[in-house]
């Protein structure tokens, strides 16, 4: 079932990159805020490459980061979110930052990503990696990582975890708490 939806989300990001020139990030331009023009309010969103999102990877400032990745058509990611809410909100005051790394479509950012952060209220920091070399960046991230989602780094320091899986509050409260002493 994984590896059909990542050939599902391959073809679909590949005719997304050749069809949507505009929301290309290149190389150059590590960071794109997204005006909204559309239903979805004031939002805007953070969009990055691969090399401007990289930086979130490898802070060295004694905060634990939790990075999910996810997608609003993924039924596990978005079943998980209020989990991540959840941590993000009990946590918050601990040195603990809670970073949703969408994936979604560049297509489908001003009719699904901002309204669905919108109706949920995600407090959560909300960021858009928009780079379709896949192949490139997903080893990157984690050599292990077949490139399914929803993934999850838990990282503080040089301290790292990855873990591709869903996770219920309990699990993610577990893996965090590790961190944190």
């Amino acid at each position: 079932m994984k590896l059909n939806v990542l050939i599902v989300a391959i073809l679909l990001m590949v005719g997304c990159k050749e069809k949507n020139k505009t929301a290309k990030v290149d190389n150059q331009t590590t960071e794109k805020v997204a005006k909204n023009e559309d239903v979805s309010g004031d939002i805007e969103l953070e969009i990055y490459d691969y090399l401007g999102f990289e930086d979130f990877l490898n802070k060295k400032d004694d905060k634990t980061y939790v990075i999910n990745f996810w997608a609003t058509w993924c039924a596990p990611c978005v079943k998980e979110l209020p989990f991540f809410e959840k941590l993000n909100a009990d946590y918050k005051n601990k040195n603990v930052e809670v970073i949703l790394v969408s994936l979604d479509f560049p297509h489908l950012y001003d009719k699904k990503l901002k309204p669905f952060i919108k109706e949920n209220k995600l407090a959560s920091k909300v960021i858009v990696l928009d780079d379709a070399d896949m192949n490139t960046w997903i080893p990157k991230v984690d050599e292990n990582w077949s490139g399914s989602i929803p993934a999850t780094i838990i990282y503080k320091n040089d301290k790292k975890q990855f873990y591709e899986q869903s996770f219920n509050y309990e699990e993610l409260e577990k893996e965090v708490k590790q961190f944190l002493n």
